[in-house]
């Protein structure tokens, strides 16, 4: 075929764009989706009936985090869309009930270091 400018190389032929619908923020939900925003599929939320709806890419997302917790950043280099577009389908999956965000515990909130080697100290004497 004459004139094919694209090959099996080339990746998806869909533009970001086209994914989100046009969108670029996700929804108003009031959870910030940063790179280390950790995504789980929640067992409580509609069952996957509900899913049907959605469209492949928030499947393939769906599928990702169901077996384990993982990063914002973590799924979009697993499903291979850029950071953006995976942003907008995760605020379409958490309003929607099938996924639950969390962010990790801050460092400020970890025990101190002293602390915890004072206790491998303490075990390690038993």
């Amino acid at each position: 075929m004459e004139g094919l400018w694209y090959d099996a190389d080339a990746g998806p032929l869909v533009r970001p764009y086209a994914v989100t619908g046009g969108r670029t923020r996700p929804g108003p939900h009031g959870v910030r989706l940063d790179l280390i925003a950790l995504v789980v599929a929640d067992a409580d939320g509609p069952e996957p009936a509900g899913a049907s709806l959605l469209g492949p890419e928030h499947r393939a997302l769906l599928g990702l985090c169901r077996s384990e917790t993982q990063s914002l950043a973590e799924l979009a280099a697993d499903a291979d869309l850029p950071v953006g577009v995976v942003r907008v389908l995760l605020g379409d999956l958490l309003e929607a009930g099938h996924v639950r965000v969390s962010r990790p515990v801050p460092p400020a909130a970890l025990p101190d270091e002293r602390i915890l080697r004072e206790v491998i100290e303490g075990l390690r004497a038993l």
